[in-house]
């Protein structure tokens, strides 16, 4: 059986829809199998969403390991006037994100099928982001984790922030020491029934 962040063409479909409140708008989205936390918002997820300071003054924000939107669209939906890309290397995750963006009528969110940061590059982005969101996929490894953290670095604007949500019996106190060693600022702000939120800020 495959992992939530691998692409299966086969897999029967299994449409369901979920309600998420965030910033008082009011979000419906799809789900669909093969994606992470299909019946629901998964506790985690719900947890770093309402950690987060205001981001009115922020122009881009990342959500790395989109899965079907909800971080990336739920930002997008209470911030109009910034610009949200959604990045996930499963392409069934990518098209549910689109199409939920579509349902909720979002226009400020922009889609990409990717290996992590090779987006980047690969559609000739100039700017940076000034806040880089992810429940990382603990499932593909902690090599993977760790490089959403520590590579986020050289896609931050000055002073701009990384958010992460993990659980401390994935990896929460090894995560927090790397991002630690690479920013020199590691911080958590919130902790809730085993999930750390985690942040750190690029100086």
């Amino acid at each position: 059986m495959g992992q939530y962040f691998d692409y299966n063409p086969n897999l029967k479909s299994n449409i369901k829809e979920i309600k998420y409140d965030l910033l008082g708008n009011k979000l419906t989205f799809n789900t669909n199998n093969g994606v992470f936390s299909k019946d629901r918002v998964d506790f985690g997820t719900n947890v770093l969403l309402n950690s987060l300071p205001d981001f009115s003054d922020a122009n881009h924000i990342l959500d790395m390991g989109c899965g079907y939107g909800i971080i990336g669209l739920s930002l997008a939906k209470g911030y109009p006037n910034l610009i949200v890309d959604l990045v996930d290397i499963n392409k069934s995750c990518v098209e549910l994100s689109r199409e939920n963006g579509k349902r909720n009528r979002i226009n400020n969110a922009f889609f990409y099928e990717s290996n992590l940061y090779d987006f980047y590059e690969s559609n000739h982005l100039e700017y940076k982001y000034d806040v880089i969101i992810s429940n990382p996929p603990i499932r593909a490894g902690k090599k993977i984790v760790h490089d959403i953290a520590l590579n986020a670095f050289d896609y931050l604007t000055n002073n701009g922030r990384v958010f992460f949500v993990i659980q401390k019996k994935q990896g929460a106190e090894s995560l927090f020491k790397a991002m630690n060693e690479k920013y020199g600022n590691a911080e958590i702000i919130n902790k809730q029934k085993g999930y750390f939120i985690i942040t750190s800020k690029k100086n």
